[in-house]
């Protein structure tokens, strides 16, 4: 069990974070003059039947042609009948996870930013899981696992690494659940959770190639 005390105002800071977030703040890729492809992610935290604050990810089917196997936020493409990025962001969630929109509460947005791999401009939403609902995988060829990971365990030093791809890149990863968070979705939470003031002293110096898994399903 994580000995990591959580912030008892970890909401109100989380809340916060999107009326002074940069996007250099968030991410080095920032969004390309020609726009890219218009999609979205909700970053959705609550509460679960325990009592422990925690934040809603998925697993990706290993079948999928994008980022397959990858641990990731809800979302995906805008659609022409979204009124913008949130609502784009939560249809998203429900047809991944099946969770019930009207108890999601949409706390901002950040800012857009880029995925050089895909070409999408990304744009984060922030939601509180006000009132929750069962969740599981919708449809297993595109979300293989839903999890809901307490904060505590995403902030306890001993589940923190730096992670190295064999291209050289490297970047925060989060060891939970059986999952391996990196990429996109490992940078996005690591630094929202610092902007909020949440985050806990951990050693960057710890690097970890990507594990044999992961690795067997990148392009």
């Amino acid at each position: 069990m994580s000995a990591v005390v959580l912030a008892a105002d970890w909401l109100e800071r989380l809340a916060a974070v999107p009326a002074s977030a940069r996007p250099e703040d968030l991410s080095r890729f920032l969004p390309p003059e020609d726009g890219g492809r218009p999609s979205a992610v909700l970053m959705l935290f609550g509460v679960d039947d325990e009592g422990r604050p925690d934040v809603l990810l998925t697993q990706r089917a290993d079948s999928l042609r994008s980022h397959p196997g990858q641990v990731s936020f809800p979302g995906g493409s805008l659609d022409p009948t979204d009124a913008g990025p949130a609502e784009c962001a939560v249809r998203e969630a429900v047809e991944e996870t099946g969770l019930h929109a009207d108890g999601v509460e949409v706390l901002g947005e950040l800012p857009a930013l880029f995925l050089p791999p895909s070409g999408f401009v990304v744009t984060p939403v922030l939601a509180y899981w006000r009132t929750s609902s069962p969740v599981s995988a919708v449809d297993e060829a595109e979300v293989a696992r839903v999890v809901r990971v307490p904060l505590v365990e995403l902030l306890d030093p001993a589940n923190r690494v730096t992670t190295r791809h064999p291209s050289g890149f490297v970047g925060p990863a989060f060891t939970v659940r059986g999952l391996f968070v990196w990429g996109f979705t490992a940078g996005l939470l690591a630094r929202v959770l610092a902007l909020a003031g949440l985050e806990h002293p951990w050693d960057r110096r710890r690097v970890v190639d990507l594990p044999p898994d992961v690795l067997a399903l990148l392009p």
